[in-house]
């Protein structure tokens, strides 16, 4: 036995290496010493073709019970255990040793697994085989004859049968993975021979590795399948350690993956520095890594990054150039990304980079930074703008350059200005400088603009400011007006007054006190109840005290507010409004129709509404009132969701109306009503047999085969339905025939010749009958040729003549196979196949040999199990005769049209393709007509015809109603003419 695949608690292996004496030490260290560890041990040693091993034995002394060897002390091991280890008895405060096999045998077969890793048991797979040879005292079932096996083992996309054996074979069995049942699928298959019941799973995976149980009454047994995959199953993913994401591996990604056997690749197209750090492949048998470390090109610097000097509104032009020229790089101004627009372009040519400003303004100013991608190396430069002092005022948008501020707000006003170098600026309110360390009223000034600021306004603020710009270039001046007034109070709590599928209606009042200038108009605003965040409705001011939101979402409660906007500014916001949650009714129900009637009750049935939001849908609500009267009774005091209902109780010979509505959370839809009344009878429908269309010929089949024909009618009520064979009644002990409401079906287990013949079927409904023909053909192998004999020998030729078979099969005969045989060796040659005459000259026989001839006989089975040959030989002579050919008369093959095969009334269904197929017969070739009531079909898009080998068939494209009547094929030649008719009737396509 090989011990390495024992190796767990018990018993250790080791294995060392001295590198500086080159030995090998190999160690073997039993924690717990048994009485069955006692025997002999041997150590093998194997290097390529040498060989060498050592043994020895052990002894161990004392009683341990043999199942020992599968308990676990609970007191701890010692840290240097010796190589032997005699067990002791357990101090009073230890635990008592745990039998490990007693647990396993009366454990279920899904818990072996957490069994064994709780009391150190790592060879699952042995253990699960001694267990199996284990002899277990079962108690005798009364309900299994033979219990499933403890544990099954299967390769993955294998195929595993589970067999038990029942003592009471009508008791009821049921299966069960994982402690749910199993349902007949494709992938589990339910089979019974005898007391034996089994269940067959195909394609077995990996989610099959379960446990698996089968109840037969009140008792149970119990296994586990092991899915066994192969070595080159299980390759999961490939992954980035870095991060844990997953490598896409798709047509469109850089990365591949490729396969040869084992081995497996992955390849990475255009590696960036992005792609550096740890891949992981991992498979059923385990992991692999590898790090990649990506590293790039040294940068060189061809023409550096210039200092320039530019005026206002002069283009600004930058270059460099470096090497690589395929590295791709970013522009920083004052370290803030630039991006290109309308005003600034950036170009990458090759090693060449380039920025462009049109029309330079101060902020173009500043250190500029060329950064390429992937490098710590940059390029830098400064650009200085020359510009005079300028006041921008046209940027603030104040109407008369007039600021408006709220009473007690604070006011900072901003004014853009320009200028290098810096210009110096004073405010000045009439004759009184503002200075930047004032308290309530300071004027400050930054590098592109200067501000004034009032930190609690009040009436005396109003007036002119005047802005004074003083530099090297020159002077510029401007001035403002400040006017403060103040805002309105926010209206009162708006009122939602209607709510729909996706809208809702709105009203508030004004507010009290509109800030001493008149209300221009509204700003509304929603959000949704769970959200903090609020969508403004209109940018336009609403002038009214009403809205309309839209374009909400069905279900999702939402609250509403306003603001009161005035020519100061926009009011604090009002108190959000009750919450409210937009609700639809669904659209009607579709597809009303009538789907049975008697004499007390009407069946509907309908389809559900093509919009149905987010209320969902309820069920339905069905009502009927008695034609003239406006009385809709319900009929159904609990929603129904199904979409057939039977209305019961009606008056017979009553007219009814009917009408569906759907119902959910925001009420019931428009009805769908019945366009016309319904009179409570039950109708009588005629039947109708629907023969299949391969019915419709003679139904062949050869002996042996199975024969299961369905054959569908319609009638009501339940029509009655008999057969006849050849006019006399079916024998059931040979042919089987079912009916049910809406088919019969004919099944022969074995087909016999004696079952071929014409069964009548005849379905009657009440004084109602319709009748059908089925012609079956049960076909056997031929019986061989008769009278085959040598009619004449002449040269190297013999003629041979023969007379048919007497059993044709019940088929035709479609030809002969000839063979020939040298007396001397008797070994049959086939000389031609599927021959169809009955006379044959062989030729090419060699000279001074002696012939016999035999001939089987085909039909469309196939070829006779026997074949009748020759009586006599034929001797091939070296002196020929003089053989005089025989005269014969040309058979005269000219023939009028005659049709072979009639047309048959057909049934066609509105919207799908019909055809008329027949065939004829003539000689020369007949010009083909097809006509519909006697007119003929010429240049008809609707219909296309054809003529093949004899067969002609017409093609009617979705026809309609309209396109039913009578329609007839003319074949003419010149040696006459035939005429075939039949009927076309089309259905709508609900049968209606």
């Amino acid at each position: 036995m090989d011990l390495a695949s024992k190796t767990g608690k018990h018993l250790q292996l080791k294995e060392t290496f001295d590198r500086r004496t080159k030995i090998h030490t190999f160690e073997m260290h039993i924690i717990k010493a048994k009485d069955n560890y006692a025997g002999n041990y041997r150590c093998e040693v194997t290097y390529k073709d040498k060989f060498d091993s050592c043994s020895f034995d052990l002894e161990v002394k004392g009683f341990v019970d043999i199942r020992s060897a599968f308990k676990r002390r609970a007191w701890p091991q010692p840290s240097h255990p010796p190589l032997v280890s005699c067990p002791r008895e357990p101090k009073q405060d230890e635990t008592p040793e745990v039998d490990v096999w007693e647990i396993l045998k009366s454990a279920r077969p899904d818990q072996y697994e957490k069994i064994a890793f709780e009391y150190g048991i790592t060879d699952l797979r042995g253990l699960l085989k001694r267990l199996k040879k284990t002899k277990k005292e079962e108690k005798k079932s009364e309900a299994f004859a033979k219990k499933l096996d403890p544990a099954y083992q299967v390769d993955k996309g294998g195929k595993i049968r589970l067999v038990v054996d029942l003592a009471d074979p009508t008791v009821e069995l049921k299966w069960y993975k994982n402690g749910q049942e199993i349902r007949p699928t494709p992938k589990f298959i339910f089979e019974q021979k005898g007391t034996q019941r089994i269940m067959v799973i195909n394609n077995c995976g990996l989610n099959d590795d379960a446990a698996y149980s089968v109840a037969a009454g009140e008792e149970k047994c119990t296994t586990e399948l092991f899915v066994k995959v192969g070595p080159e199953c299980g390759l999961s993913t490939i992954s980035h350690f870095t991060n844990g994401v997953e490598v896409p591996t798709g047509p469109r990604s850089r990365y591949r993956v490729k396969s040869e056997g084992l081995k497996h690749w992955l390849i990475i197209d255009d590696a960036s520095k992005e792609d550096t750090g740890t891949f992981t492949l991992m498979a059923s048998g385990g992991t692999s890594e590898a790090k990649v470390q990506v590293e790039l090109k040294p940068l060189k610097i061809i023409q550096d990054l210039q200092d320039m000097t530019v005026l206002l509104g002069q283009p600004l032009k930058m270059h460099c150039e470096i090497f690589p020229g395929n590295v791709p790089g970013r522009w920083y101004r004052n370290g803030q990304l630039i991006q290109s627009n309308d005003r600034i372009n950036i170009l990458q040519r090759a090693k060449n980079h380039r920025l462009e400003i049109v029309n330079s303004t101060i902020h173009d100013a500043g250190d500029y930074t060329f950064v390429p991608e992937g490098y710590s190396q940059s390029l830098c430069a400064k650009v200085h703008i020359v510009d005079p002092p300028r006041v921008h005022l046209e940027s603030l948008n104040f109407p008369d350059n007039t600021v408006t501020i709220v009473a007690g707000n604070k006011l900072r006003v901003e004014i853009p200005i320009s200028g290098e170098p810096a210009p110096r600026v004073v405010w000045m309110k009439g004759e009184r400088v503002i200075l930047d360390s004032g308290h309530r009223v300071r004027a400050e000034t930054f590098s592109d603009h200067t501000s004034l600021t009032i930190d609690i306004a009040e009436k005396e603020d109003t007036g002119n400011y005047k802005i004074v710009l003083q530099n090297e270039a020159g002077e510029a001046g401007a001035s403002i007006k400040v006017k403060v007034v103040d805002i309105p109070d926010p209206p009162e709590v708006p009122l939602v007054t209607e709510v729909g599928g996706d809208w809702c209606s709105m009203t508030w009042e004004p507010p009290i006190y509109d800030g001493g200038s008149p209300i221009l108009g509204y700003f509304i605003e929603r959000k949704k109840k769970q959200s903090s965040r609020w969508m403004r409705l209109n940018f336009d001011l609403n002038k009214e005290t009403t809205f309309e939101p839209k374009k909400m979402i069905e279900g999702v409660p939402y609250e509403v507010r306003v603001f009161a906007v005035n020519a100061i500014g926009v009011s604090k916001p009002s108190e959000p409004s009750k919450a409210f949650v937009p609700l639809a009714v669904t659209s009607e129900p579709t597809m009303l129709v009538v789907d049975d009637v008697t004499d007390t009750t009407v069946t509907m049935k309908w389809r559900p509404p093509d919009t149905i939001g987010a209320a969902g849908l309820d069920g339905y609500l069905v009502e009927y009132c008695i034609e003239g009267t406006d009385d809709w009774r319900v009929t159904n005091k609990e929603l129904t969701e199904k979409t057939k209902y039977t209305i019961t109780g009606l008056p017979p010979e009553a007219k009814i109306l009917v009408r569906v509505r759907a119902i959910n959370a925001a009420g019931a839809s428009t009805p769908r009503t019945l366009q016309h009344s319904i009179l409570v009878k039950e109708v009588i429908e005629p039947p109708k047999i629907r023969i299949p269309r391969h019915l419709r010929q003679t139904y062949t089949r050869k002996v042996g085969e199975a024969v299961n024909l369905v054959i569908p009618f319609m009638g009501k009520p339940r029509p009655k339905v008999s057969w006849l064979k050849e006019g006399q009644t079916v024998d059931p002990t040979q042919v089987t025939i079912r009916n049910t409401d809406c088919d019969s079906i004919i099944f022969i287990r074995k087909a016999e010749r004696k079952h071929s013949g014409k069964y009548d079927m005849k379905v009657e409904v009440e004084n109602h009958v319709d009748t059908a023909i089925v012609d079956i053909q049960i076909v056997d192998l031929p019986g061989p040729p008769q009278c085959v004999k040598i009619d004449e020998v002449w040269g190297g030729n013999v003629a041979l003549d023969w007379t048919p078979p007497k059993d044709n099969g019940n088929a035709a005969i479609t030809g002969y196979t000839i063979q020939k045989a040298d007396k001397k060796t008797m070994e049959w040659y086939t000389c031609i196949e599927h021959y169809h005459r009955t006379c044959i000259t062989i030729t090419e026989l060699v000279v001074g040999n002696e012939y016999y001839f035999r001939i089987y006989s085909e039909n469309m089975v196939g070829l006779s199990e026997g074949a009748t040959q020759t009586k006599d030989s034929a001797l091939i002579v070296k002196e020929g005769m003089q053989l005089k050919n025989p005269e014969y008369i040309d058979h005269d093959f000219k023939e009028p049209p005659k049709f072979t095969q009639p047309l048959i009334n057909t049934f066609a269904i509105a919207g799908y393709n019909a055809t008329l197929n027949c065939s004829v017969r003539a000689n020369p070739r007949p010009k083909v007509i097809w006509m519909k009531n006697k007119i003929a079909i010429i240049d008809d898009p609707r219909y296309r015809m054809f003529s093949n080998q004899g067969v002609c068939t017409l093609e009617i494209r979705k026809p309609s109603p309209y396109d039913g009547g009578m329609y007839s094929c003319k074949a003419i030649n010149y040696l006459g003419d035939a005429l075939v008719e039949c009927k076309l009737e089309v259905k709508g396509q609900f049968g209606l």
